[in-house]
């Protein structure tokens, strides 16, 4: 029975390699050289314009720029799915390479590398991209995932979920999961999950709420009105938008964005160091200067 799969895959393999003999693509799709020669006829009643050579540098070709002609996309739609398609391989999906080689074969173009994705933290390059791709291969095979997560409070769990979709928001990467646990959806941090395990148990993906996910990350916050120096202004343009920044006459900035009030704030404003003026609330302040002086405290000479 003729596989449509492999006619597939031997257009590919001649738009890859130019031409190739009879029992190479035998040997590399497992069949016979008659039934590749079955293969090429089948092709050449489809309309490919596909030959065999005999002879010493004989072998099967496909005639040349065929595919152009062909093709029906324009150029600039070649390149859009062609980018597209270095975007996908930039994320670090694996498979994206055979498919860019493909489809650059297929248009006749080539595609620059012109995007590059690196998901590790300084110092945790190795573990990071690992974590990335455990987590991938588990979303893509619908298996279930063990984790160790901690969340803000610093309490660390250890989960059973099932890992629907890897998700950028705001400068992170979140991991969108059902928990066995909870029996609910939840959002997870990737940089907080600090242990993974693949398991073998496979599940049904389920539908995850995004309007409902929407609604929750519109939770109204308190606002947060704070003064930066100039001198940390690269930071501030970094990390807030610019409809939340208001400029000072002597090169300061002033912020006013919603944030929760929580360890992770504190810390966030801890970073900024001397930089940074609490404005409003004006609690926070008591909480910032509390941290900073048990800081002190502790690493005092």
């Amino acid at each position: 029975m003729m596989s449509d799969s492999r006619l597939f895959k031997i257009l590919y393999y001649l738009l890859d390699r130019g031409h190739a003999t009879a029992p190479e693509l035998a040997a590399e799709f497992e069949v016979s050289a008659r039934t590749i020669y079955r293969d090429v006829e089948a092709l050449s009643s489809a309309g490919i314009p596909i030959y065999a050579e005999t002879g010493r540098n004989g072998g099967i070709y496909l005639l040349q720029d065929f595919i152009l002609d062909k093709a029906i996309l324009s150029e600039n739609e070649k390149q859009e799915v062609l980018t597209a398609m270095q975007s996908i391989l930039a994320t670090g999906y694996t498979g994206g390479k055979d498919i860019l080689t493909k489809l650059s074969a297929l248009f006749n173009v080539n595609t620059r590398n012109w995007l590059e994705v690196d998901f590790s933290r300084w110092g945790k390059c190795a573990y990071d991209n690992s974590k990335f791709e455990m987590i991938k291969a588990a979303v893509i095979q619908c298996k279930e995932i063990k984790i160790v997560y901690e969340n803000t409070n610093s309490e660390r769990s250890i989960r059973i979920i099932q890992p629907l979709k890897i998700s950028y928001i705001s400068k992170e990467w979140y991991l969108k999961a059902f928990c066995m646990e909870k029996q609910d959806f939840r959002i997870f941090k990737l940089n907080r999950i600090l242990e993974i395990e693949l398991l073998e148990n496979t599940f049904v993906p389920r539908q995850y709420p995004e309007q409902e996910n929407n609604l929750q990350r519109h939770i109204a916050y308190p606002q947060i009105v704070l003064l930066f120096s100039k001198e940390i202004a690269y930071r501030v343009y970094d990390e807030f938008d610019e409809t939340e920044i208001e400029y000072q006459k002597n090169g300061d900035l002033i912020v006013r964005a919603e944030m929760p009030v929580d360890t992770w704030l504190t810390g966030y404003l801890l970073s900024f160091g001397a930089q940074v003026e609490i404005l409003e609330p004006k609690y926070l302040k008591d909480v910032l200067a509390a941290q900073a002086q048990a800081i002190y405290e502790k690493n005092k000479p």
